[in-house]
């Protein structure tokens, strides 16, 4: 009896294996310019699994996305992945040793990216009777 129960034990890690790890690597080859250079390690702990993603430094931008958002809707996903076979499941992005991250991209507040000499976006440091004036009809 014990012996079925560790099979049928190493056959759902199996599955998960399959499922967890073909799922990021689906899921990435879809968002990034280098498909081919993605790679995925799976490594197994008491902790859980834990699978570490490698791709094209040129994609670690659309992997992330901004403020982490992307990589955080990805590690969601794949944490739904798991609870559905029971498993705890985290997602590390590789980062190479020396990697620099390029520097930032004007604009990219999301506002359109003008910005006035104090460093708001623009129109927001108006005075008050300017503003007014637009509501005036």
């Amino acid at each position: 009896m014990k012996r079925s129960k560790l099979i049928s034990s190493y056959h759902r890690n199996s599955i998960i294996m399959e499922q967890d790890q073909a799922f990021v690597e689906f899921l990435v080859k879809a968002l990034v310019d280098h498909p081919d250079d993605v790679k995925t390690e799976r490594v197994v702990d008491e902790m859980g699994v834990l699978i570490t993603l490698h791709l094209n430094p040129e994609d670690m931008g659309q992997v992330i996305g901004r403020m982490g958002q992307t990589a955080k809707a990805i590690r969601t996903l794949l944490r739904v992945v798991g609870a559905k076979h029971k498993a705890r499941v985290n997602l590390k992005i590789y980062e190479p040793e020396g990697s620099h991250r390029g520097p930032r991209r004007e604009g990219g507040m999301g506002m359109g990216g003008d910005m006035n000499h104090q460093g708001a976006p623009m129109g927001m440091s108006r005075g008050t009777d300017d503003s007014i004036d637009d509501f005036k009809l």
